[in-house]
């Protein structure tokens, strides 16, 4: 993603060989379908064990929603490589909360700047949040196993 080129004010790699365009998109892209099926397994829960508030009446009107979280997560990812450059580790050096954080931090932080009423209506409880940061350190570990044990990661985190 960042083609190679260095960081001026230290001299290290911007994001580093391991951030590439088709892993962003890719990951980002298979990712969606299983945003919409939490979505429509959200409108599915009857309203007195509903975790988390609706994000949308249907599964298509959430997709917006469930788009800004996963091309939001893939960004937030790479400022955390951004991060861990800035502070000397190296590309696939694990960073517990800079491996998570920005992942499920970014997605919220726009969403709540480009359109508010939407977003957060969805997030607003804790309770809405602490699904999304359990069920995307959840998901995030589980994907990262399965791509590491497929070949497509040198790493599993």
């Amino acid at each position: 993603m960042d083609l190679g080129r260095s960081w001026p004010h230290d001299g290290r790699r911007i994001l580093g060989p391991s951030k590439t365009w088709s892993g962003f998109l890719v990951g980002a892209t298979l990712a969606l379908p299983f945003g919409l099926l939490e979505a429509g397994l959200i409108l599915a829960a009857p309203p007195n064990l509903a975790l988390v508030p609706r994000w949308g009446p249907s599964v298509l009107a959430a997709a917006p929603i469930v788009a800004l979280v996963t091309y939001g997560a893939m960004t937030g990812d790479a400022l955390g490589s951004f991060l861990k450059r800035r502070l000397g580790r190296p590309s696939g050096a694990r960073a517990l909360v800079l491996d998570q954080l920005p992942f499920v931090a970014v997605p919220i932080l726009v969403g709540a700047a480009v359109d508010p009423g939407l977003f957060v209506s969805v997030f607003a409880s804790w309770e809405a949040l602490l699904w999304l940061v359990v069920f995307t350190f959840g998901l995030h570990a589980a994907f990262n196993w399965i791509g590491f044990h497929a070949g497509l990661k040198k790493v599993p985190w």
